[in-house]
């Protein structure tokens, strides 16, 4: 059985200003016996993922492409003069149907891929960046948005100017206002770009699940924790591998090469770890030369010196050297104590009997030692006040302590992996605020780290509200079969972070999906996940709910204490690492002349003002480095320290007020949280804070004393 079901109607086309002139849209018939096609009868609207297979995609995104070019047909053709309502407002509720699908596809494609998910990708998404070339270089449509933006009326609201003015500049940046033939040229430019990054996040995906290492010999293990030493035997039984197994995945990595004293193998997993996608069948190294080529391409063609010049000028930063200049003012405060740490650590070992000159592999177990020995603490000690369920409970506590939030499974919700759970978020008044899924454990399917994504974002149409669908997707310890998922205190934080970033979703209100929820500048979206972790070394919060697994006693005060001691050790080293990043990210987007050098010589020199342990020759992040090169943070990755400037100057009046203080944290939700992109970053954080942000507050909050 056939019908249409998902079409733009005239008052979703004329919200924020009447305008009943616009035509409706002579859309496609829908196969509605494809599920993303059908309505979806489903508790709040959710996907049905167990009814959608592989075969449904391509069919799908070739549908929903043919209705969005005929909705913006219907926009151009309309014979009435351009208003808000009849060009604004209806380009920004256009597309409804392509976003659904595409938020199934590519939240799956990183949560729960497979080899033919990411072949259809890679057909499929020339598709789409040629429908958004054919919109973003219509003429007639630029011509409308334009002439609304030159004469926009005076019955438009602040979120309605917001969406006309950032509607008008994403035109403007996308090619809309270049001749014909650098019209041809910038869609040339973004076909290209967009398969490129394309394949590299697959590629590292590939190179990351190609290595492991495979240890048989019980001597080599024997010295392990015991959840190493599990977690290791559940990857080798998961292979079809005898003895014990190491990943190049995070929960699998890093405790080998922080409790092995076997260099060798560390040595191994480490080169393997820093030289993913460095040559081989899964090499990124052209790819990575080729990205950041064609994304200077595409900022010359519209008139910017370099692609930082380009992105810089829609993020709260505003241009290039302020960021230059802010990642220079950090590293003066804290290139001098990283130094320090880096020789407390080295001096240490050596008293242990190490000889020679401490390598990238060694620092891990060294400054792991120092640890245990200075502040009494390790992951052995820590993870047993970890249980991942009861971390969970304490992070929802958090949540409606702060905002009234209550959370209730629902088992009515498909998921898309056993291992999801998906939960109905509701506020202290009853209203229903959001779906959480959480998806916390690792897989061959999953790409590495976490994130926070959404299925659905928030708006309002015609008075009916519609509410986000947020996913968390993390990589944490599995349990065992003795022992439950026990977290260490960096997942905690991860947890945290994450949840912070869920909150910016699930609080959201507005009318334009485009303006709420994360959908804000990029130095920005951040701040609510960082401050998040703030509340992880705090006694109080712990109190509540942090109980070791086995006997029920509370965490320790002197435990708390060693973990903030212990954080702030190497809280410069860590600050100097993360500015590396930083640093590399605008070395490679700051380039005002294509670069066809070496790109392990590239980023050698690009790193070298923060370089603290000794750099390793056949090792490179750039093949790997996705958030730069694959993930959206191209010249934006700065953002996470700048983030981090924000984020301790606003907790900072939570300790002030109180950690639970509702006055607090109802203005934090008031004028951050809820907003999303409806104004002015920096507006937003003023109200709140009472004044701009400044270093000061992070450097204090890493123990540190700022060099005058």
């Amino acid at each position: 059985m056939k019908k249409t079901f998902w079409i733009m109607t005239l008052a979703a086309f004329a919200a924020g200003c009447a305008d009943n002139s616009i035509p409706r849209a002579q859309l496609p018939e829908l196969d509605t016996t494809n599920p993303l096609l059908a309505q979806w009868e489903t508790p709040h609207a959710t996907p049905p993922f167990s009814k959608i297979e592989l075969a449904h995609y391509e069919p799908a995104f070739e549908a929903a492409i043919a209705c969005q070019r005929a909705e913006i047909d219907a926009i151009v053709n309309n014979p009435a003069k351009p208003t808000f309502g009849n060009t604004i407002a209806a380009l920004e509720r256009s597309g409804q149907l392509l976003g659904r699908i595409e938020g199934v596809f590519y939240n799956l494609l990183s949560a729960d891929t497979s080899d033919e998910m990411q072949e259809i990708a890679l057909r499929v998404q020339p598709k789409l960046t040629e429908l958004s070339n054919d919109i973003s270089l219509n003429p007639e449509l630029f011509a409308r948005v334009k002439a609304v933006y030159e004469h926009p009326g005076c019955c438009l609201k602040k979120d309605d100017k917001k969406l006309l003015e950032d509607t008008y500049k994403s035109f403007a940046r996308n090619g809309a206002a270049l001749s014909d033939a650098d019209k041809e040229l910038y869609r040339q430019y973004t076909s290209e770009l967009s398969a490129l990054t394309l394949q590299f996040g697959q590629n590292a995906l590939a190179a990351t699940n190609a290595f492991a290492l495979n240890i048989t010999d019980p001597k080599q293990v024997a010295e392990l924790p015991a959840f190493v030493k599990e977690g290791m035997a559940a990857d080798a039984k998961a292979r079809g591998e005898k003895g014990w197994t190491v990943t190049l995945q995070a929960p699998s990595y890093v405790p080998f090469v922080t409790y092995s004293s076997n260099r060798a193998l560390k040595e191994k997993l480490w080169r393997a770890y820093n030289s993913r996608a460095l040559g081989g069948q899964y090499d990124n190294t052209e790819i990575v030369r080729k990205i950041a080529n064609t994304r200077l391409k595409i900022a010359n063609l519209l008139g910017y010196k370099c692609y930082a010049d380009y992105v810089l000028e829609r993020r709260m930063a505003k241009d290039t050297p302020t960021v230059e200049a802010f990642l220079e003012e950090l590293l003066a405060a804290t290139k001098e104590h990283a130094d320090r740490e880096c020789r407390t650590v080295s001096d240490y070992a050596a008293k242990l009997g190490f000889e020679g000159e401490l390598m990238p592999w060694d620092w891990g177990y060294y400054s792991q030692k120092y640890r245990d020995a200075e502040y009494a603490l390790n992951d052995e000690v820590v993870k047993p006040y970890f249980q991942l369920e009861n971390v969970k409970k304490g992070v929802f506590l958090l949540a409606n302590k702060l905002y009234g939030l209550n959370f209730t499974p629902n088992t009515e919700i498909d998921v898309y992996h056993p291992d999801v759970t998906a939960y109905d978020v509701t506020d202290e008044k009853g209203r229903f605020m959001a779906v959480l899924y959480l998806d916390f454990f690792p897989r061959a399917s999953k790409r590495s780290g976490a994130w926070m994504t959404e299925y659905r974002g928030t708006k309002t149409v015609d008075g009916e509200e519609t509410r986000p669908l947020v996913s968390l997707v993390m990589n944490f310890t599995k349990p065992t079969g003795e022992k439950p998922s026990l977290l260490t205190f960096d997942e905690v934080e991860t947890f945290l972070h994450e949840f912070g970033h869920s909150l910016h979703g699930m609080l959201a209100e507005g009318r334009y999906e485009s303006q709420t929820g994360t959908s804000v500048y990029r130095d920005f979206v951040e701040l609510p996940s960082q401050i998040m972790e703030n509340w992880a070394t705090e006694k109080e919060f712990l109190d509540l709910w942090a109980v070791h697994y086995q006997t029920g006693e509370p965490i320790p005060a002197e435990i708390v204490e060693s973990i903030v001691a212990a954080k702030n050790f190497l809280a410069a080293y860590g600050n100097v690492r993360q500015l590396s990043f930083g640093m590399t990210d605008m070395a490679w987007h700051t380039i005002a002349e294509p670069y066809e050098g070496d790109v392990v010589a590239f980023e050698r020199a690009s790193m070298a003002p923060t370089q603290v342990l000794p750099a390793v020759d056949g090792t490179a992040m750039a093949p790997a480095f996705s958030h730069i090169f694959s993930g959206g943070y191209a010249a934006g990755y700065y953002g996470y320290k700048w983030a981090e400037v924000l984020e301790a100057d606003a907790f900072s009046l939570f300790k002030e007020k109180g950690i639970f203080n509702r006055e607090v944290s109802g203005s934090f939700r008031d004028n951050v949280l809820s907003k999303g992109g409806t104004e002015d970053p920096m507006d937003l954080y003023v109200r709140f804070r009472g004044h701009k942000p400044e270093t000061r507050a992070l450097i204090e909050k890493m123990g540190l004393k700022k060099e005058n």
